[in-house]
């Protein structure tokens, strides 16, 4: 019976985020540490950032992967299948009834969507924010940090063909190659 509740908990849970969160995983990502932080305490914080990494890095939507990993974590696959059908059955009821009936040609319509392409820039940029607040500050990370936003920015200005998947790769490499150099240093001060 705990079981069945934590599972309808993470399926109204991701369906209450999924329903009235637009712009995506990453507009929703301050929703989930408010949720799954703050409020039920379901993971920790540092736990989230890592979630949040994987689930970038991995192929598919950042939402359906977060959520994927949090409904496994708390209630194994059944919660993980739960919490994934949450976050994504608000979105395909949405744009099932809005192909239906509505006409993009609206200007009430489209200028609402105007508004709410506003509001998720400003949520995925205030997501941003906490993530670099919270960000362990060693100077390699800082120096990452600074150059993949000014080569985004640059790619992005001069129209240059170059795939974001690059700069995760390259910061995977850096991560991995700094985590063994860490392991090196901290067995040469074991000896």
């Amino acid at each position: 019976m705990k079981k069945f509740k934590i599972i309808l908990n993470l399926f109204l849970t991701f369906f209450k985020i999924g329903a009235f969160t637009f712009g995506g995983g990453l507009a929703m990502i301050a929703l989930f540490e408010n949720e799954f932080v703050t409020k039920k305490k379901y993971i920790e914080q540092e736990e989230l950032l890592n979630i949040r990494a994987v689930a970038q890095s991995t192929p598919g939507p950042i939402a359906i992967n977060c959520a994927t990993f949090i409904g496994y974590k708390k209630g194994g696959f059944i919660g993980s299948l739960f919490s994934t059908l949450g976050v994504i059955l608000p979105s395909f009821i949405i744009i099932y009834i809005i192909s239906i009936y509505i006409s993009w040609d609206i200007p009430v319509i489209a200028n609402a969507f105007k508004g709410i392409k506003a509001a998720v820039g400003i949520l995925i940029l205030l997501a941003g924010i906490k993530m670099i607040k919270k960000m362990e500050k060693r100077t390699v990370n800082i120096i990452l940090l600074i150059s993949v936003c000014l080569l985004s920015v640059m790619v992005d200005l001069f129209n240059i063909d170059f795939s974001s998947i690059y700069f995760i790769v390259i910061g995977g490499l850096i991560g991995y190659i700094m985590y063994k150099i860490d392991i090196f240093k901290q067995k040469k001060e074991n000896k």
